[in-house]
């Protein structure tokens, strides 16, 4: 497993997708959580295997929400640079 960072940006779009699953319901915000931490691990064991969205950024798609990990290499590790929606302001986070 390669080195995985969360940066700030990402932290605040994933915490307002949490609070906004939380206001409705604790059960989704629950599995939210859950999926989150499962699409971290999995672009930290292999991050090769997801599709690239432009020339130097992979996104891993979630299964039962609508958002991409948005993530790249950076000094031999990853950093995960956005919780992005995937109907709402695209490529917002390409200046990151």
């Amino acid at each position: 497993m390669v080195n995985l960072v969360v940066c700030s940006a990402a932290e605040g779009d994933y915490a307002k997708a949490l609070r906004w699953y939380a206001e409705r319901s604790v059960q989704a915000a629950d599995r939210f959580e859950t999926e989150f931490g499962k699409a971290l691990e999995s672009i930290a064991s292999d991050p090769h295997r997801f599709p690239m969205c432009d020339a130097s950024h992979r996104y891993y798609l979630m299964r039962h929400y609508p958002f991409q990990v948005i993530f790249r290499e950076h000094g031999g590790g990853i950093v995960v640079i956005a919780v992005a929606h995937t109907k709402r302001r695209p490529m917002y986070w390409a200046d990151r």
